[in-house]
């Protein structure tokens, strides 16, 4: 019988002495993607993906059908995840700017289990490029080079800024698969301290290439386009279609009459990912310390393929916003599963994190603690999701509408329990308004303003 969640946190995750013995606290298996949206098999979305390896963490697991990133945008989202601070809070709102202005090192994540007896690891991209690895770290892998070979097959480089083509290495050759090789190592480490080991996996971002064998599990003819409408942009705000820019990657698309490969390269891409995914929960199930490790595993923000004509993040609607959160707590998720129906973002991983681990909770946190769900995802809930892009953009998620409020104070709201690909802006439906101002009260009452041009640091490696 599944241990209460009391026993749990008392016996098998207190630093304090149960039963007459010192109890271990638990490793953490801190798994990163980069641009991998919800085109995963056990959320539905698309039929086409093949994610075997994700599918059966999620059946072993709590999966949040409805997580959402802090920022469309790989430096602010994972700022955002890391710090435990929204965008608004600390200025870091794009891709160009410098987090450490606004955010101090030791707030950091792996910074906070660093000075509470972990052996803190870092491998890929955590922080928004592998040589920006903040905070404090036992030891950093940024990778190993390799000489990735377009194959002879390829056309070219892709479409304009989309970049998708297969290539003539071998899986052993990519640089993924150097960083969990690394991330296995340290997991298999003897030691009497816990590890925190963060494995920050590059792909599916751009360029879409793996080795071709993953391009052909996906045969050009059997590719289906997400869905779109033309007119899909009709209802939308100016400052919403300028995010859109459907005269920019997705314009050049339809020229070139090669969306379909554009798919076919993205779904390639998930499933090496997915592969490499595989290679980690192997070496964990397999381990002496598959009882005592948390898996938690989050991409940093969705992508567009075209839906809304648009292509890539930099957008507050579904695809881009929309992520995939697991989150295997041995004793405390339930063995077969469950998926989390409640939208959350991506401010609640910090603290629940420390919560399961007994760390006290740092001041600075803005989001929270969802070990209740964890045990039971039917739990209730009643915290927004808030996704911030660019300074006056938010969007809330909050059961099933979703609200977007642009900086020039022009509006989207969608009903996403009737209206999945949120088709209709119901913004200006009279009837509407009382949703709206609920809504809205969870908007930021202050913002801070933009941090500086990017600089990058190396973090602080240290041995303890």
């Amino acid at each position: 019988m599944r241990r209460s969640l009391r026993f749990f946190l008392s016996c098998l995750f207190a630093f304090g002495p149960v039963a007459g013995a010192e109890a271990k606290a638990p490793n953490v298996l801190f798994i990163a993607i980069d641009d991998l949206n919800h085109w995963v098999g056990f959320l539905g979305r698309n039929p086409q993906t093949r994610t075997p390896n994700l599918d059966r963490l999620a059946g072993q697991s709590v999966a949040f059908a409805h997580a959402y990133c802090a920022a469309p945008a790989c430096n602010p989202s994972r700022a955002a995840l890391m710090s435990g601070r929204r965008p608004s809070s600390t200025g870091c709102y794009t891709n160009a700017q410098n987090w450490r202005p606004g955010i101090p090192e030791d707030q950091l994540l792996n910074s906070h289990f660093f000075r509470h007896g972990y052996r803190v690891y870092g491998a890929g991209k955590i922080y928004h490029g592998a040589a920006d690895r903040g905070g404090d770290w036992t030891d950093y892998f940024s990778g190993r080079e390799e000489k990735l070979v377009r194959h002879p097959s390829a056309k070219d480089n892709g479409v304009g800024g989309i970049e998708f083509y297969p290539l003539a290495n071998r899986d052993e050759e990519m640089p993924d698969h150097h960083v969990v090789d690394w991330c296995i190592q340290r997991m298999a480490e003897e030691s009497d301290k816990p590890f925190f080991v963060a494995c920050g996996l590059v792909k599916p971002h751009m360029p879409f290439s793996v080795p071709k064998a993953w391009f052909d599990a996906f045969p050009l003819d059997s590719i289906q386009l997400p869905p779109h409408r033309e007119d899909d942009l009709m209802d939308v705000p100016p400052a919403g279609v300028k995010m859109a820019g459907p005269e920019g990657d997705h314009a050049k698309i339809i020229a070139s009459g090669r969306w379909k490969e554009a798919v076919q390269a993205y779904l390639a891409t998930i499933a090496f990912c997915d592969f490499e995914i595989g290679r980690l929960l192997e070496a964990v199930e397999g381990s002496e310390r598959s009882q005592d490790t948390i898996v938690c595993l989050w991409s940093d923000h969705g992508w567009s393929l075209g839906e809304k004509s648009h292509w890539r993040k930099f957008a507050l609607w579904e695809e881009p916003t929309r992520t995939v959160l697991i989150w295997k707590v041995p004793g405390l998720t339930p063995e077969k599963g469950g998926i989390c129906q409640w939208p959350v973002d991506y401010l609640n991983i910090y603290p629940t994190l420390v919560s399961l681990a007994r760390l006290p909770r740092p001041a600075h946190l803005e989001g929270f603690d969802m070990t209740s769900l964890l045990e039971n995802p039917a739990a209730s809930w009643d915290a927004p999701a808030m996704t911030t892009h660019g300074r006056g953009n938010h969007a809330i998620r909050l059961g099933d509408y979703r609200y977007i409020r642009y900086a020039d104070g022009s509006e989207e709201l969608y009903d996403q329990g009737k209206d999945p690909l949120e088709s209709i802006n119901l913004a200006s439906h009279p009837e509407q308004i009382p949703t709206k101002a609920r809504l809205a009260a969870y908007l930021p009452q202050r913002e801070a303003d933009d941090l500086p041009g990017k600089g990058q640091g190396k973090g602080r490696r240290r041995n303890r």
